[in-house]
């Protein structure tokens, strides 16, 4: 069995991290059934924003979107950071097959990857298991991806853990890259989790009229 991800060691920073987002399109959204498609897409907006807060790299990708896949997610797009590059892969299953995806996400010069994909036991399974044996660190971010049964996610959870990759949410992600409320990153983590990620918490904040940091969720 792959060794265990050692925490805090390698825990995820605005330093080391980026992110990718793999097929988030519109036809391909419709067959996500393991749980709410709206969750899937606001977690994946989450994580772009994450990349504007944090000053992280992001890189998106889809699969025949002139196809039946549909384009990106236009409310994705609105949330990736300016630059972001988008791949267009003709054929390529696996995003790490397509020379320009790996270019790019090497271009980074990040060595952790925090990866969500439509759908989970492909596109996320196939980039993440790549790219753990690429030698990067992999966070499969499983509430920003979905598929088309439950079972197909708990065989594709078994898969990438066994290949020693940390499955996580999104808001663990944006909390570990935090790491302290009283950062600069503190109110626009709460805003992303208030918003998307977490949406109770926004009107907890807002119920009594809280400002950030105080009453963060720790």
């Amino acid at each position: 069995m792959a060794k265990a991800y050692e925490y805090p060691a390698h825990r995820l920073s605005p330093e080391n991290t980026a992110i990718l987002l793999v097929d988030h399109q519109t036809g391909l959204i419709v067959g996500v059934q393991d749980h709410d498609q709206n969750e899937v897409r606001r977690n994946a907006m989450a994580l772009a924003r994450a990349g504007k807060v944090f000053e992280l790299p992001v890189v998106a990708s889809t699969s025949a979107a002139t196809g039946p896949n549909g384009p990106l997610l236009p409310e994705l797009i609105a949330e990736l950071p300016p630059g972001t590059p988008i791949v267009h892969r003709d054929g390529e299953v696996d995003a790490f097959d397509d020379p320009a995806f790996e270019k790019a996400v090497r271009k980074t010069g990040r060595s952790n990857l925090v990866i969500a994909g439509v759908i989970t036991d492909v596109c996320l399974t196939f980039a993440a298991l790549s790219a753990k044996a690429k030698g990067f660190g992999v966070h499969a971010v499983l509430d920003a991806s979905g598929t088309t049964n439950v079972l197909a996610r708990e065989t594709s959870l078994i898969r990438m853990q066994d290949a020693g990759i940390v499955v996580n949410s999104t808001a663990g992600v944006l909390s570990e890259l935090l790491h302290d409320w009283r950062t600069p990153g503190g109110p626009g983590t709460a805003e992303i989790l208030g918003r998307y990620a977490i949406p109770f918490y926004g009107a907890v904040t807002a119920g009594h009229g809280a400002a950030m940091p105080s009453g963060a969720p720790r």
